[in-house]
């Protein structure tokens, strides 16, 4: 029978795992088990035909001991409370893996995106920004990015928080536009983590990253960035997928082709330099590199063990049920985790941070190069508490994380 989990519970069996193996003492437990602060806003929006609609929006912290808390807002009719629980609490782990000084948020309103004007979606988004004034700010918690949302999205977050605090403060959000103090390397950061961490993988079986097959499931932001990267860096993608279907050629995809079509398009299906083909196939075919950039829950004790993929890099967030994870280890499968993999957004978002907080601003080539620095050797330690522990990677990772939060923690002491 096939376990379902939703996005926090799979959080919390793996922090189980993690906590039993490190040793951490039961009231940290306690404390990490759970969000620190939870925000449920309604949000009334005028729309365009002149009715009005209630949204419901989220932002939640899970833990702020090693500095602000760091998040995407996520615009999704699928939003809920544990999904939005969940990504805080990623977002915690992930930060500590990477050893950038944030904790961990996440916000989302419950929305179809795509069925809204422009007028519609900026409306909402400075409506959901002025109610949760109160616990965002560039030393409280910096939201970014994330699905549905953009740099757009982003601009409008800091003109309204701008507004209200009577203050120009850039650094209240990342991810927004260059010309609003964005950093350069923003769009690409996440797949650029992916890239870094497949050549870091592949070096690890002692195989060269050019030549290898890929299979990508997701053509997002993520998957797209991910696959012209790899593309560049002479992997050969043979089979992709989107929401509308997939698409194979195990000659090799043209990528630069497909991004140039998927733009006119929005979608990979009807490309026609590859043939369609089962989505739920693209997961177990037999490539060098898979990675899943789509939603979580994708790789499940139901079909883990026809993944056939020598290194599973997950782009998306909890792609991996906690039953898959000791089949894919049994089957010899390297898998590097979310909390490791897609971390490199979160990295150019602290740069980001770092440079409208500074006033002084990075090339391009700065930006890539010290990514490189921070996924690299983050890489490093989580394949070396994954090694000390005897454990798969998932949870050397967040070991990792347990160990630099948890040590945060007592330095701060508990105010009562």
């Amino acid at each position: 029978m096939l376990t379902q989990h939703n996005a926090f519970d799979a959080m919390q069996a793996r922090l189980r795992v993690a906590a039993e193996l490190y040793g951490l003492e039961d009231a940290l437990f306690k404390v990490f088990i759970q969000p620190k602060r939870s925000m449920i806003v309604s949000l009334p929006v005028h729309m365009d035909d002149g009715h009005w609609e209630v949204f419901t929006g989220y932002r939640i912290q899970h833990n702020v001991a090693r500095g602000p808390a760091k998040g995407g807002i996520r615009f999704d009719p699928g939003v809920t409370y544990d999904e939005i629980s969940a990504g805080a609490a990623w977002n915690t782990w992930k930060t500590a893996v990477v050893d950038v000084p944030f904790g961990g948020g996440k916000g989302g309103i419950i929305c179809d995106p795509s069925a809204m004007s422009q007028g519609e979606l900026e409306r909402l988004t400075r409506r959901y920004t002025a109610e949760v004034m109160d616990v965002i700010g560039p030393d409280r918690d910096v939201p970014g990015i994330d699905m549905g949302t953009n740099a757009q999205t982003m601009a409008w977050v800091l003109d309204t928080y701008n507004m209200h605090a009577r203050v120009h403060a850039n650094a209240v959000v990342t991810g927004k536009p260059v010309g609003l103090g964005g950093s350069l390397g923003r769009a690409e950061a996440t797949g650029r983590g992916v890239l870094i961490s497949a050549r870091e993988a592949m070096q690890r079986l002692g195989k060269p990253l050019a030549g290898a097959t890929l299979a990508i499931q997701g053509f997002g932001n993520v998957g797209n960035q991910s696959a012209r990267l790899l593309h560049e860096a002479g992997a050969r993608m043979v089979a992709v997928s989107d929401q509308r279907g997939a698409i194979r050629n195990d000659r090799g995809i043209d990528v630069h082709a497909l991004l140039k079509y998927h733009s006119e398009t929005r979608t990979v299906v009807g490309f026609k330099g590859a043939e369609p083909m089962d989505p739920a196939e693209l997961l177990t075919m037999a490539v060098d590199i898979l990675v899943p950039a789509a939603t979580d829950n994708q790789i499940t004790e139901h079909n883990a063990a026809k993944v056939r993929a020598k290194v599973v890099v997950e782009g998306a967030n909890g792609p991996t049920s906690p039953e898959a994870d000791p089949i894919l280890l049994s089957n010899g499968v390297l898998v590097v985790p979310d909390i490791l993999a897609n971390a490199g957004g979160v990295t150019v978002s602290y740069f980001e941070w770092v440079q409208n907080r500074n006033g002084y601003y990075w090339r391009e080539r700065e930006v890539n190069e010290r990514l490189v620095e921070y996924m690299t050797h983050a890489f490093q330690a989580v394949f070396a508490t994954t090694d000390k522990y005897k454990t798969n990677p998932r949870i050397g990772a967040y070991i990792l994380a347990l160990d630099r939060v948890s040590l945060a923690m007592h330095y701060r002491g508990f105010y009562a």
